[in-house]
Protein backbone atom coordinates (compact mmCIF):
# COMPACT_ATOMS: atom_id res chain seq x y z
CA UNK A 1 0.00 0.00 0.00
CA UNK A 2 1.51 3.33 -1.06
CA UNK A 3 2.03 6.14 1.44
CA UNK A 4 -0.40 9.06 0.94
CA UNK A 5 1.28 12.16 -0.46
CA UNK A 6 2.05 14.81 2.13
CA UNK A 7 2.39 18.39 0.98
CA UNK A 8 5.85 19.74 1.89
CA UNK A 9 6.29 22.62 4.28
CA UNK A 10 9.55 23.72 2.64
CA UNK A 11 10.84 23.13 -0.90
CA UNK A 12 14.26 23.99 -2.35
CA UNK A 13 14.53 24.70 -6.07
CA UNK A 14 18.06 24.44 -7.50
CA UNK A 15 18.74 26.35 -10.71
CA UNK A 16 18.41 29.98 -11.80
CA UNK A 17 17.08 29.34 -15.31
CA UNK A 18 13.54 29.36 -16.67
CA UNK A 19 12.60 25.98 -15.15
CA UNK A 20 13.81 27.07 -11.73
CA UNK A 21 12.06 30.43 -12.05
CA UNK A 22 8.72 29.06 -13.21
CA UNK A 23 8.71 26.26 -10.62
CA UNK A 24 9.52 28.69 -7.83
CA UNK A 25 6.81 31.10 -8.98
CA UNK A 26 4.22 28.33 -9.06
CA UNK A 27 5.21 27.07 -5.59
CA UNK A 28 5.13 30.60 -4.19
CA UNK A 29 1.74 31.18 -5.81
CA UNK A 30 0.51 28.12 -3.86
CA UNK A 31 1.85 29.60 -0.62
CA UNK A 32 4.64 27.06 -0.17
CA UNK A 33 7.75 28.22 1.67
CA UNK A 34 10.47 27.95 -0.96
CA UNK A 35 14.19 28.53 -1.18
CA UNK A 36 15.38 29.26 -4.72
CA UNK A 37 19.12 28.75 -4.95
CA UNK A 38 21.53 29.00 -7.86
CA UNK A 39 25.27 28.63 -8.35
CA UNK A 40 25.76 32.08 -9.90
CA UNK A 41 23.22 34.73 -10.80
CA UNK A 42 19.75 34.20 -12.20
CA UNK A 43 19.64 33.48 -15.95
CA UNK A 44 23.43 33.19 -16.25
CA UNK A 45 23.30 29.66 -17.70
CA UNK A 46 21.56 28.05 -20.65
CA UNK A 47 18.50 30.32 -20.32
CA UNK A 48 20.71 33.32 -21.04
CA UNK A 49 22.22 31.86 -24.21
CA UNK A 50 19.46 30.30 -26.22
CA UNK A 51 17.63 31.05 -29.43
CA UNK A 52 14.43 30.59 -27.37
CA UNK A 53 12.23 29.64 -30.31
CA UNK A 54 8.69 28.77 -29.19
CA UNK A 55 7.53 25.93 -31.38
CA UNK A 56 6.52 22.33 -31.92
CA UNK A 57 7.59 22.14 -35.55
CA UNK A 58 8.93 19.14 -37.41
CA UNK A 59 8.82 15.47 -36.54
CA UNK A 60 8.41 14.45 -32.91
CA UNK A 61 6.48 11.98 -30.76
CA UNK A 62 2.81 12.71 -30.12
CA UNK A 63 3.32 13.12 -26.32
CA UNK A 64 6.20 15.54 -26.88
CA UNK A 65 4.13 17.49 -29.40
CA UNK A 66 1.27 17.76 -26.89
CA UNK A 67 3.39 19.11 -24.08
CA UNK A 68 5.07 21.62 -26.37
CA UNK A 69 1.69 22.90 -27.55
CA UNK A 70 0.68 23.28 -23.90
CA UNK A 71 3.91 25.18 -23.40
CA UNK A 72 3.09 27.63 -26.19
CA UNK A 73 -0.40 28.07 -24.73
CA UNK A 74 1.10 29.09 -21.37
CA UNK A 75 3.26 31.69 -23.09
CA UNK A 76 0.18 33.17 -24.74
CA UNK A 77 -1.47 33.33 -21.31
CA UNK A 78 1.63 35.08 -19.95
CA UNK A 79 1.56 37.60 -22.81
CA UNK A 80 -2.07 38.39 -22.06
CA UNK A 81 -1.60 38.92 -18.32
CA UNK A 82 1.78 40.67 -18.10
CA UNK A 83 1.84 44.31 -19.22
CA UNK A 84 4.88 45.14 -21.31
CA UNK A 85 5.70 41.53 -22.14
CA UNK A 86 5.43 42.34 -25.85
CA UNK A 87 8.91 43.86 -25.49
CA UNK A 88 10.44 40.40 -25.00
CA UNK A 89 7.77 37.88 -26.06
CA UNK A 90 6.49 37.85 -29.64
CA UNK A 91 4.35 35.58 -31.80
CA UNK A 92 5.27 36.57 -35.34
CA UNK A 93 5.74 33.05 -36.66
CA UNK A 94 8.66 30.98 -37.86
CA UNK A 95 10.02 30.41 -41.37
CA UNK A 96 12.10 27.42 -42.45
CA UNK A 97 13.34 25.89 -45.67
CA UNK A 98 15.30 22.77 -46.58
CA UNK A 99 18.94 22.25 -47.49
CA UNK A 100 19.74 22.09 -51.21
CA UNK A 101 18.93 18.62 -52.52
CA UNK A 102 16.52 17.92 -49.68
CA UNK A 103 12.81 18.64 -49.25
CA UNK A 104 10.50 19.95 -46.55
CA UNK A 105 7.34 18.74 -48.26
CA UNK A 106 7.08 15.61 -46.06
CA UNK A 107 7.57 17.75 -42.96
CA UNK A 108 4.86 20.11 -44.18
CA UNK A 109 2.43 17.23 -44.71
CA UNK A 110 3.29 15.81 -41.28
CA UNK A 111 2.63 19.12 -39.53
CA UNK A 112 -0.67 19.61 -41.33
CA UNK A 113 -1.75 16.07 -40.44
CA UNK A 114 -1.09 16.87 -36.78
CA UNK A 115 -3.10 20.12 -36.91
CA UNK A 116 0.02 22.27 -36.58
CA UNK A 117 -0.51 25.60 -38.29
CA UNK A 118 1.66 25.45 -41.42
CA UNK A 119 1.57 27.26 -44.75
CA UNK A 120 3.65 26.60 -47.83
CA UNK A 121 5.24 29.67 -49.44
CA UNK A 122 7.07 30.04 -52.71
CA UNK A 123 10.24 32.17 -52.53
CA UNK A 124 8.33 35.00 -54.18
CA UNK A 125 5.62 34.86 -51.50
CA UNK A 126 8.05 35.03 -48.58
CA UNK A 127 8.56 38.83 -48.43
CA UNK A 128 4.80 39.38 -48.23
CA UNK A 129 4.60 37.19 -45.12
CA UNK A 130 7.98 37.46 -43.38
CA UNK A 131 9.74 40.80 -43.43
CA UNK A 132 13.48 41.23 -43.93
CA UNK A 133 14.16 37.94 -45.75
CA UNK A 134 15.89 37.89 -49.13
CA UNK A 135 13.71 35.64 -51.33
CA UNK A 136 16.77 34.73 -53.40
CA UNK A 137 18.18 32.96 -50.32
CA UNK A 138 15.11 30.71 -50.01
CA UNK A 139 15.36 27.26 -51.59
CA UNK A 140 13.55 27.17 -54.97
CA UNK A 141 11.27 24.45 -53.56
CA UNK A 142 9.77 26.98 -51.14
CA UNK A 143 9.47 27.34 -47.38
CA UNK A 144 7.21 26.50 -44.45
CA UNK A 145 5.69 29.33 -42.44
CA UNK A 146 4.36 28.40 -38.99
CA UNK A 147 2.22 31.36 -38.00
CA UNK A 148 1.65 30.41 -34.35
CA UNK A 149 5.32 30.25 -33.41
CA UNK A 150 7.29 32.90 -31.58
CA UNK A 151 10.34 33.80 -29.55
CA UNK A 152 11.06 34.95 -26.02
CA UNK A 153 13.92 36.58 -24.15
CA UNK A 154 14.20 34.31 -21.13
CA UNK A 155 16.30 36.61 -18.90
CA UNK A 156 13.52 39.20 -19.18
CA UNK A 157 10.92 36.61 -18.19
CA UNK A 158 13.02 35.38 -15.27
CA UNK A 159 13.31 38.96 -14.02
CA UNK A 160 9.52 39.34 -14.25
CA UNK A 161 8.94 36.04 -12.43
CA UNK A 162 11.36 37.09 -9.71
CA UNK A 163 9.30 40.22 -9.13
CA UNK A 164 6.13 38.14 -8.90
CA UNK A 165 7.81 35.64 -6.56
CA UNK A 166 8.87 38.39 -4.19
CA UNK A 167 5.31 39.71 -3.91
CA UNK A 168 4.14 36.40 -2.37
CA UNK A 169 6.53 36.77 0.56
CA UNK A 170 7.24 33.04 1.02
CA UNK A 171 10.48 32.64 -0.94
CA UNK A 172 14.15 33.17 -0.13
CA UNK A 173 16.36 33.69 -3.19
CA UNK A 174 20.03 32.78 -2.83
CA UNK A 175 22.43 33.62 -5.66
CA UNK A 176 26.17 32.91 -5.98
CA UNK A 177 25.84 29.78 -3.85
CA UNK A 178 28.30 27.71 -5.86
CA UNK A 179 27.52 24.22 -7.08
CA UNK A 180 24.48 23.01 -5.15
CA UNK A 181 23.64 19.32 -4.68
CA UNK A 182 20.71 17.57 -3.02
CA UNK A 183 21.31 15.96 0.37
CA UNK A 184 19.92 12.42 0.48
CA UNK A 185 19.37 10.49 3.71
CA UNK A 186 17.52 7.20 4.00
CA UNK A 187 16.63 7.25 0.33
CA UNK A 188 14.97 10.66 0.56
CA UNK A 189 15.96 14.21 -0.41
CA UNK A 190 16.16 16.17 2.83
CA UNK A 191 17.88 19.35 1.72
CA UNK A 192 20.68 20.91 -0.28
CA UNK A 193 24.40 21.46 0.31
CA UNK A 194 25.62 24.63 -1.37
CA UNK A 195 29.03 25.19 -2.87
CA UNK A 196 29.78 27.55 0.01
CA UNK A 197 29.27 24.71 2.51
CA UNK A 198 25.84 25.74 3.76
CA UNK A 199 23.31 22.99 4.35
CA UNK A 200 19.67 23.95 3.90
CA UNK A 201 17.09 21.44 5.10
CA UNK A 202 13.79 20.91 3.28
CA UNK A 203 11.01 18.42 2.66
CA UNK A 204 11.50 18.25 -1.13
CA UNK A 205 14.09 19.34 -3.69
CA UNK A 206 13.58 20.30 -7.34
CA UNK A 207 16.64 19.91 -9.55
CA UNK A 208 16.47 22.31 -12.51
CA UNK A 209 20.14 22.84 -13.34
CA UNK A 210 20.09 22.40 -17.12
CA UNK A 211 23.10 20.54 -18.53
CA UNK A 212 24.51 19.98 -15.03
CA UNK A 213 21.48 17.86 -14.09
CA UNK A 214 22.73 14.43 -15.29
CA UNK A 215 26.08 14.86 -13.53
CA UNK A 216 24.45 15.75 -10.23
CA UNK A 217 22.07 12.80 -10.51
CA UNK A 218 24.96 10.48 -11.34
CA UNK A 219 26.60 11.40 -8.03
CA UNK A 220 23.37 10.34 -6.32
CA UNK A 221 23.34 7.03 -8.28
CA UNK A 222 20.22 8.11 -10.14
CA UNK A 223 20.52 7.09 -13.83
CA UNK A 224 19.92 9.82 -16.35
CA UNK A 225 20.71 9.85 -20.07
CA UNK A 226 22.67 12.85 -21.27
CA UNK A 227 23.38 14.13 -24.78
CA UNK A 228 24.17 17.76 -23.92
CA UNK A 229 26.61 19.23 -26.49
CA UNK A 230 28.84 22.25 -26.34
CA UNK A 231 27.00 25.14 -27.94
CA UNK A 232 27.08 28.89 -28.42
CA UNK A 233 24.74 31.68 -29.47
CA UNK A 234 25.95 34.88 -31.13
CA UNK A 235 24.38 38.26 -30.29
CA UNK A 236 24.87 41.18 -32.67
CA UNK A 237 24.92 44.86 -31.93
CA UNK A 238 21.65 46.73 -32.63
CA UNK A 239 20.85 47.51 -36.26
CA UNK A 240 17.88 48.33 -38.47
CA UNK A 241 17.18 44.77 -39.63
CA UNK A 242 13.36 44.70 -39.82
CA UNK A 243 13.13 41.02 -38.82
CA UNK A 244 10.21 40.04 -36.58
CA UNK A 245 9.89 36.26 -37.14
CA UNK A 246 12.21 33.38 -36.28
CA UNK A 247 14.23 32.03 -39.22
CA UNK A 248 15.47 28.45 -39.30
CA UNK A 249 17.53 28.13 -42.47
CA UNK A 250 20.00 25.43 -43.50
CA UNK A 251 23.03 27.41 -42.33
CA UNK A 252 21.75 29.73 -39.61
CA UNK A 253 18.81 30.23 -37.24
CA UNK A 254 18.01 33.85 -36.36
CA UNK A 255 15.60 35.80 -34.20
CA UNK A 256 15.31 39.42 -33.10
CA UNK A 257 16.79 40.49 -29.77
CA UNK A 258 15.16 42.83 -27.27
CA UNK A 259 17.90 45.46 -27.74
CA UNK A 260 17.41 45.71 -31.51
CA UNK A 261 20.12 43.27 -32.45
CA UNK A 262 19.88 39.67 -33.64
CA UNK A 263 20.45 36.31 -31.94
CA UNK A 264 21.71 33.35 -33.96
CA UNK A 265 23.08 29.82 -33.87
CA UNK A 266 23.37 26.75 -36.10
CA UNK A 267 24.11 23.05 -36.02
CA UNK A 268 27.30 23.27 -38.08
CA UNK A 269 28.81 25.97 -35.87
CA UNK A 270 28.16 23.88 -32.76
CA UNK A 271 29.91 20.92 -34.37
CA UNK A 272 32.88 23.16 -35.18
CA UNK A 273 33.51 23.87 -31.49
CA UNK A 274 36.30 22.26 -29.53
CA UNK A 275 36.28 21.08 -25.91
CA UNK A 276 39.27 20.87 -23.56
CA UNK A 277 39.94 17.78 -21.48
CA UNK A 278 38.43 19.58 -18.49
CA UNK A 279 35.22 20.20 -20.45
CA UNK A 280 35.81 23.88 -21.27
CA UNK A 281 34.26 24.68 -24.68
CA UNK A 282 35.81 26.99 -27.28
CA UNK A 283 34.78 28.46 -30.61
CA UNK A 284 37.12 30.11 -33.09
CA UNK A 285 36.74 33.67 -34.36
CA UNK A 286 36.53 32.23 -37.87
CA UNK A 287 33.47 30.15 -37.01
CA UNK A 288 31.72 33.11 -35.41
CA UNK A 289 32.53 35.34 -38.39
CA UNK A 290 31.18 32.74 -40.82
CA UNK A 291 27.97 32.42 -38.79
CA UNK A 292 27.42 36.19 -39.05
CA UNK A 293 28.06 36.00 -42.80
CA UNK A 294 25.48 33.24 -43.16
CA UNK A 295 22.94 35.47 -41.40
CA UNK A 296 23.78 38.40 -43.65
CA UNK A 297 23.21 36.22 -46.70
CA UNK A 298 19.57 35.44 -45.86
CA UNK A 299 18.51 38.92 -44.77
CA UNK A 300 17.10 41.46 -47.21
CA UNK A 301 19.64 44.09 -48.15
CA UNK A 302 22.42 41.91 -46.69
CA UNK A 303 23.17 44.21 -43.74
CA UNK A 304 26.60 44.19 -42.17
CA UNK A 305 26.34 42.45 -38.81
CA UNK A 306 28.65 43.36 -35.96
CA UNK A 307 29.18 40.90 -33.12
CA UNK A 308 28.31 42.16 -29.66
CA UNK A 309 29.03 39.00 -27.63
CA UNK A 310 28.58 35.26 -27.58
CA UNK A 311 26.99 33.05 -24.95
CA UNK A 312 28.78 29.72 -24.67
CA UNK A 313 28.33 26.59 -22.60
CA UNK A 314 26.41 23.34 -22.89
CA UNK A 315 22.96 22.87 -24.36
CA UNK A 316 20.73 20.69 -22.11
CA UNK A 317 19.57 17.60 -24.02
CA UNK A 318 18.43 14.36 -22.34
CA UNK A 319 19.87 11.13 -23.73
CA UNK A 320 16.76 10.23 -25.73
CA UNK A 321 16.02 13.84 -26.69
CA UNK A 322 12.74 13.97 -24.77
CA UNK A 323 11.96 15.81 -21.50
CA UNK A 324 12.56 14.46 -18.01
CA UNK A 325 9.80 15.56 -15.63
CA UNK A 326 8.87 14.59 -12.10
CA UNK A 327 9.95 12.67 -9.01
CA UNK A 328 12.76 10.15 -9.31
CA UNK A 329 12.14 6.49 -8.50
CA UNK A 330 15.44 6.19 -6.66
CA UNK A 331 15.21 9.19 -4.31
CA UNK A 332 11.89 10.16 -2.77
CA UNK A 333 11.19 13.88 -2.68
CA UNK A 334 13.68 14.63 -5.47
CA UNK A 335 12.05 16.11 -8.57
CA UNK A 336 13.72 16.73 -11.92
CA UNK A 337 13.02 19.30 -14.65
CA UNK A 338 15.37 18.66 -17.60
CA UNK A 339 14.64 19.26 -21.28
CA UNK A 340 16.05 20.47 -24.56
CA UNK A 341 12.97 22.61 -25.27
CA UNK A 342 13.50 24.80 -22.24
CA UNK A 343 12.01 27.91 -23.80
CA UNK A 344 8.88 26.29 -25.21
CA UNK A 345 8.25 24.32 -22.00
CA UNK A 346 9.52 27.07 -19.72
CA UNK A 347 6.23 27.92 -18.01
CA UNK A 348 4.31 24.67 -18.27
CA UNK A 349 7.23 22.75 -16.73
CA UNK A 350 7.04 24.82 -13.56
CA UNK A 351 3.30 24.29 -13.35
CA UNK A 352 3.56 20.52 -13.77
CA UNK A 353 6.41 20.13 -11.27
CA UNK A 354 4.77 22.36 -8.65
CA UNK A 355 1.47 20.46 -8.91
CA UNK A 356 3.30 17.19 -8.37
CA UNK A 357 5.43 18.46 -5.49
CA UNK A 358 2.54 20.00 -3.59
CA UNK A 359 -0.41 17.78 -4.40
CA UNK A 360 1.18 14.58 -5.65
CA UNK A 361 -0.63 15.13 -8.94
CA UNK A 362 1.17 13.36 -11.79
CA UNK A 363 -0.19 14.93 -14.96
CA UNK A 364 -0.98 12.69 -17.91
CA UNK A 365 1.25 15.03 -19.90
CA UNK A 366 4.31 13.89 -17.92
CA UNK A 367 3.70 10.12 -17.91
CA UNK A 368 5.92 9.40 -20.95
CA UNK A 369 8.70 11.56 -19.51
CA UNK A 370 9.26 10.21 -16.00
CA UNK A 371 12.87 10.04 -14.72
CA UNK A 372 12.50 6.33 -14.00
CA UNK A 373 12.59 5.45 -17.69
CA UNK A 374 16.40 5.55 -17.55
CA UNK A 375 16.65 2.75 -15.00
CA UNK A 376 18.41 -0.37 -16.34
Amino acid sequence: MSTPHQAPDHVIVIGGGIFGASTTEQLARKGVRTTWVTSGTLADGASGRTLAWLNSAGFRSEPYHRIRLEGISRWRDFAARVPGSQDYLRFHGGLTWAKPGQSHKERYRYERAHDYVSAWLSPEQVPGTVAAVDPAAVDPEGAIFNADEGWVDLPSVIAELRTEIETYGVTEIIENAGRCVPVVEGGRAVGVLTGTGQRIDADAVVLATGPQTPGILDELKVPMGDDSPAAFVAFTKPLDHGLTSVLNTPRVAIRPAVDGGLVMDSGWSERAMTVDEDGTPHVSDEVVTTLLQEATAVLAGHPELELDHIGMGYKPIPGDGEPVIGETDDVAGLYVAFSHSGATQGLVMGELIADEVVGGQVSELTLPFRPGRYKA
